[in-house]
């Protein structure tokens, strides 16, 4: 059976090309340059509009292991970084139109992959192929229409609003308190007190920060049921504290008293190895929010798994939507991959895109393909797309939080073992399905 992908970026770019690895035949639609969007001007693949990092390339950060997964899993993405990079420290950067032309090489010179330059508007029920939707977080007006006609409204989303995330061990637990407004007994918050002169001092320094000022085609509009902390404290200097750090119905057990204002923590997985800020979203820089932030009580060494940001991005309710394979329940001929899911950054949506087109590889042949192992990093970005979330479903970049490994009590251990399990754990997993795919080969 042939696979359609809609869409070459990074992971439209890279499921095509797992799916040819397998011999399957590809057709990819690339609306460029036909039709460009705000943010795109080259008529090559795989463009980077924003940085031109892939961040670090330690195997003692997550997005490190989940880069050497990829390239232990023969990345088309990951190989074009590495070709094309630059000089950067311990981070993998690029020359973006290196970068760019030699993925666009490779998928126009594969023998089982068809280009077509045509923009898709259109998605019909009755697919007689697969098809991967990865048209990454600027999806066009038209087909993100006609995908929310598909799944309803409330499953397509056209902006981030999102508060930092702390790992919990790196909290200093005998600062905070645990407990809900009014309610007695232990609740569901960390809370952060803070008396009138920190809570002073802490919106002048949010006034006063470096703000992020965003690309023309991010500019959203605030919403004042989720404005950025700034706006917040730019309109008074008691706004926050009736606002996201209002501390009524809360009690510190240390004074008895009530706090002149709280900050709340609440968990971000059942696990509780993470944290968001409530009501924290913002547009500083990620520098200034780390400075800032750490002022909290209990926050002082704060290890952030991401920092907050309000930005134009086009994504879907995945848990909701989707099943393990990242295919829509209601079209069981349709996937999605990449930014449109629900990971955030280049290689979170390369990993998307490879896992996704590995796994359609098999099911195009009638094979269950098993999903990724959550010992690797790619297994626990994918779950969570898959988990239905504590909260409203939020995009995320690859952090330790989601490795089992470390959320499975390894906390302590060294994260070079950590990387070398989820890295084994990956190519174990693209074993198992090539002896799947041999298996059923052999039978044909």
């Amino acid at each position: 059976m042939s696979v359609t992908v809609v869409g070459a970026g990074l992971a439209g770019c890279e499921a095509a090309w797992a799916l040819a690895g397998f011999g399957i035949p590809v057709t990819i639609y690339e609306m460029k340059p036909v039709r460009f969007s705000a943010a795109h001007d080259s008529p090559d693949f795989a463009e980077l509009v924003c940085s031109n990092s892939f961040r670090s390339d330690s195997l003692k950060s997550a997005v490190g292991i989940l880069k050497q997964e990829l390239r232990s899993l023969g990345s088309l993405i990951v190989e074009a970084a590495d070709c094309a990079a630059v000089p950067a420290g311990k981070a993998l950067a690029v020359n973006r139109v290196a970068f760019s032309r030699h993925i666009t090489n490779r998928i126009e010179d594969c023998p089982h992959i068809t280009v077509k330059r045509m923009e898709v508007t259109q998605l019909s029920a009755d697919f007689d192929e697969l098809v991967i939707i990865a048209t990454g977080p600027l999806t066009s007006d038209s087909l993100a229409n006609e995908i929310a006609a598909k799944i309803g409204e409330s499953g397509l989303h056209f902006y981030d609003a999102i508060a930092p995330i702390v790992y919990a061990d790196s909290l200093d637990m005998d600062k905070l308190f645990q407990a809900s407004r009014y309610e007695e007994g232990p609740g569901d918050y960390l809370n952060a007190p803070m008396n009138r002169d920190l809570y002073e001092r802490f919106v002048l320094e949010i006034r006063g920060a470096t703000k992020v000022e965003p690309y023309p085609f991010e500019k959203i509009p605030h919403f004042e049921g989720c404005l950025p902390i700034e706006e917040l404290a730019r309109r008074g200097l008691e706004t926050l504290a009736f606002g996201p750090m209002k501390p009524v119905g809360l009690i510190d057990p240390k004074t008895g008293a009530r706090p002149h204002a709280v900050v709340q923590l609440r968990a971000e997985n059942i696990e509780r190895t993470l944290y968001n800020l409530v009501g924290f979203q913002t547009k500083m820089t990620y520098s200034e929010q780390e400075r800032i932030f750490r002022l909290i009580p209990g926050l002082e060494n704060a290890v952030f798994a991401r920092l907050g940001s309000i930005h134009r991005n086009t994504f879907i309710n995945a848990p909701a939507l989707l099943d393990e394979f990242s295919r829509a329940r209601i079209w069981p001929k349709i996937f999605f991959a990449g930014q449109i899911t629900g990971v955030e950054g280049y290689v979170e949506s390369t990993a998307s895109g490879l896992a996704v087109g590995l796994m359609c590889a098999l099911i195009s042949e009638g094979i269950t393909p098993p999903v990724p192992p959550v010992e690797s990093a790619m297994g626990g970005l994918l779950k969570h797309t898959r988990d239905i979330p504590v909260k409203k479903y939020e995009p995320m970049n690859v952090n330790f939080g989601m490795i089992k490994s470390y959320v499975g009590g390894a906390r302590k251990a060294c994260k070079e073992d950590i990387a070398r399990l989820a890295i084994s754990s990956a190519i174990n997993w693209k074993t198992e399905l090539e002896n799947l795919w041999n298996l059923k080969m052999s039978k044909v």
